[in-house]
């Protein structure tokens, strides 16, 4: 089975590593050379909208998948429609997570609620949104936001101005309320081509400027009804968008009530974890899917951390001293606000685990064990 990725990021070159005991080969489209898949399978570098290096991205190819959300989906629809290969998941789900006013339209029509929003073209409409939803609120451009990037929190009248004068030059914007959540949390969930799913525990998440800093699964607490929201919410979306693949959808806990904030069509972050933490990693069950194979067990193996490596690395000889510290280094140049590797902790004792954690972060430059 060959197949294609995509994008040459750290989570393409997760995907191989998982797929190669499979024997999966892969080949990579990403318009840098110094991609980290690259290290690991058949790099082309090139252009997303090139027709000439799409060809000859999908020549030979079983199967095409994504490893970010913002590929061109004039991409995929030229493979798709030139019958290279089936492109999996479909391209209605990236043109979704595409646009945060089409995501939150879809998490409200299969009954997830989310924050209150509006979408805003001009600083009327902007004013006017503000005083229907209340601050302090987000002002978020409708595409091409990740870590943070493309938003910014109003929270008095007087800073209006200036958030428009940042973000409003692309008049496609949206803003919505700011919650008072009790916490962040994250679903991941595999449907194949058939439509079979399975879910992976509900993890809880720790995010510092827009960025994933720490993970923990399954989330603490007595969640199964959460869970239970969680994974019906997700099937859901799944269902109603013909999914095929992992996908993860962000939520927001407040006092037991889920709200929407934003999905990946693709292996996420916050699953990282399942490398070592559950039966089968997100990375396996997402290439299942795709190929059209049976899917994994996505039960946890315990209790399970993982900790984002920001910007600097860590003294790799401390890490590797810790018992039971899994480290993975993405080959990514450091740089502020960059994720350049991670590390799983997987342990049977959630307050031991803990402990861990704060362990790891004591050892990496760009966190502390309060942050």
């Amino acid at each position: 089975m060959k197949v294609g990725v995509l994008g040459g990021g750290q989570l393409g070159r997760m995907l191989a590593l998982a797929g190669y005991p499979l024997e999966m080969r892969f080949r990579f489209l990403d318009h840098k050379a110094d991609a980290p898949a690259g290290q690991v399978g058949e790099l082309i570098v090139g252009e997303f909208d090139d027709a000439t290096t799409l060809d000859r991205f999908a020549a030979g190819l079983d199967v095409v998948t994504v490893e970010f959300e913002n590929v061109p989906s004039s991409a995929l629809k030229r493979i798709e429609d030139a019958r290279r290969a089936p492109v999996y998941p479909p391209v209605k789900a990236l043109e979704t997570a595409q646009d945060r006013l089409l995501e939150k339209q879809l998490f409200e029509r299969i009954g997830l609620a989310v924050p209150p929003y509006r979408a805003v073209s001009s600083l009327d409409e902007l004013r006017g949104a503000l005083d229907a939803i209340g601050l302090p609120a987000i002002l978020k451009t409708r595409r091409m936001g990740y870590d943070g990037k493309g938003q910014i929190v109003i929270r008095a009248a007087a800073e209006i101005d200036a958030a428009w004068k940042t973000l409003g030059a692309s008049r496609e914007l949206i803003v919505e309320q700011m919650v008072k959540f009790d916490r962040e949390v994250s679903i991941l969930g595999v449907r194949g081509r058939g439509g079979e799913k399975r879910f992976y525990p509900l993890v809880e998440n720790v995010h510092r400027e827009g960025i994933l800093r720490v993970s923990r699964a399954p989330a603490s607490g007595n969640i199964a009804s959460l869970q239970a929201s969680a994974e019906q919410a997700a099937s859901r979306v799944m269902d109603e968008l013909g999914y095929v693949g992992v996908l993860a959808i962000e939520l927001f806990d407040l006092g037991g009530k889920l709200l929407g904030n934003e999905m990946a069509p693709r292996v996420h972050n916050s699953g990282h974890w399942t490398i070592e933490g559950a039966a089968t990693s997100q990375f396996e069950n997402h290439l299942r899917a795709v190929c059209g194979l049976p899917l994994g067990d996505c039960s946890a193996r315990g209790h399970a951390a993982m900790i984002n490596l920001i910007g600097e690395m860590p003294e790799a000889p401390e890490l590797l001293a810790m018992n039971g510290a899994h480290v993975h280094l993405y080959g990514k140049a450091p740089k502020p606000g960059r994720k350049i590797g991670h590390v799983t902790l997987v342990d049977q004792d959630e307050k031991k685990l803990a402990a861990r954690v704060n362990e790891v972060r004591k050892l990496t430059p760009s966190e502390s064990p309060s942050a």
